[in-house]
């Protein structure tokens, strides 16, 4: 599978980034999947649903499954965080997988940039940012793309990737 992500400091756009490239990479006839990073806990299940009473009760794993979907919960239990591979494992093969967040780890990415929120930009620092989608006029070493631009940044990711 192919991987690529978007990153960036909070509030720069990544998360409408990535809802739009899913929608117009899929509706370009790829099959894609994605990875978001959280920093910090969450729940997929709510207070006094059968899933969640499992997990409460001491379940390392619980598996909720229905006619439209099924989800698998693993609870860490003080266990280290999965590291990005042993997710990707995890999935079901697609064309591409798109990474939100995970900064640090060394596959591909492009940076959404919102000039108002004022944060240095990473890809000065990181040679695994492939370019930068921004809302206002940057200097960069990599491309700069406008954040807006979704078939751009589709198309540009595309390429990178080879499909």
């Amino acid at each position: 599978m192919k991987v690529f992500g978007v990153t960036g400091y909070k509030n720069a756009g990544k998360t409408g980034l990535m809802e739009r490239l899913v929608t117009e990479i899929a509706g370009r006839g790829f099959t894609v999947s994605t990875i978001k990073h959280a920093h910090h806990s969450f729940d997929v299940d709510h207070e006094g649903k059968d899933s969640y009473r499992h997990r409460q009760a001491g379940a390392s794993q619980v598996l909720l499954s229905s006619r439209k979907r099924w989800a698998l919960m693993t609870e860490l239990r003080g266990a280290e965080e999965a590291s990005l591979e042993d997710l990707l494992a995890q999935l079901a093969p697609v064309d591409l997988v798109l990474v939100e967040g995970y900064k640090r780890d060394r596959h591909p990415k492009i940076e959404a940039f919102r000039g108002e929120m004022n944060h240095p930009l990473i890809g000065s620092e990181d040679d695994t940012i492939r370019a930068i989608a921004s809302d206002t006029t940057i200097q960069a070493k990599q491309p700069v793309l406008d954040l807006d631009d979704t078939k751009a940044i589709a198309d540009f990711i595309l390429a990178e990737v080879g499909l």
